[in-house]
């Protein structure tokens, strides 16, 4: 078997920087985790937020903290550094092989979907967003390891993809319509596309897809990642 990981995330329309932040990282004990935050409000004032949130979190997962309690103490962090006036999303996705289970820490309002036996569900107990109330909790699940189980994961603007318009993406009909044989990346990818024309290519909040997949072992035992970052040009300045 192998772990796939993949993210497709865009900025709101017109704004040059996403509030959403996506971390991700090895576990001490076997695995990876991935972190996606959705800071409060959006550009430059929302990515401050979650990338306090994510940096911590980040850090206590590298640790070897579990996941439920990495969730709470970003919380915690963010409550404290912001005296409770501002919120994130957090949604942790973890392949921990010491477990041998795929661990979802929720504390958002968008679903967290997984595919198991040819089937799609949705993990959409409500929960609160970090920062706010004292006490907060993550909802937990647990899932085995084994091949062809998925995990989606989606900030706000792409589960709510469309309803000011009138056209609402229902992720849960697009995703039940994938092919067994797509990976993590052909996932992320066709969902970001089908939210933005949801939202008519001008998104009104930033849309981030990220996916998780134990797919079955083709090739070699080597490790990849592959990034796209694509920028803006950048113009340089000539002094006297």
């Amino acid at each position: 078997m192998e772990i796939q990981l993949a993210v497709a995330k865009i900025a709101k329309y017109a704004m040059s920087e996403s509030g959403d932040t996506v971390e991700v990282t090895e576990r001490p004990h076997g695995g990876v985790s991935i972190v996606l935050v959705d800071g409060q409000r959006s550009g430059k004032s929302a990515k401050i937020i979650s990338n306090l949130v994510a940096r911590k979190a980040i850090a206590l997962l590298a640790e070897g903290v579990r996941d439920g309690a990495v969730a709470r103490a970003a919380h915690d962090y963010l409550r404290t550094h912001r005296g409770g006036r501002v919120s994130a999303e957090l949604i942790i996705l973890s392949a921990d092989l010491e477990s041998g289970t795929l661990v979802v820490s929720r504390n958002s309002h968008a679903p967290v979907l997984y595919r198991q036996d040819d089937a799609w569900q949705a993990l959409d107990t409500d929960t609160e967003a970090v920062g706010i109330r004292a006490r907060t909790r993550p909802h937990i699940t647990e899932i085995p390891i084994r091949t062809g189980v998925m995990l989606v994961g989606v900030s706000d603007g792409v589960w709510h993809a469309g309803q000011h318009r009138g056209n609402a993406f229902d992720l849960m009909a697009f995703v039940q319509a994938f092919p067994m044989t797509l990976g993590a990346r052909a996932v992320a990818d066709g969902i970001l596309t089908q939210a933005l024309q949801h939202e008519q290519s001008r998104p009104t909040d930033d849309l981030t897809v990220v996916v998780l997949h134990v797919a079955s072992l083709h090739g070699d035992q080597v490790r990849r990642m592959y990034m796209r970052l694509p920028i803006a040009p950048v113009v340089s300045h000539c002094w006297p």
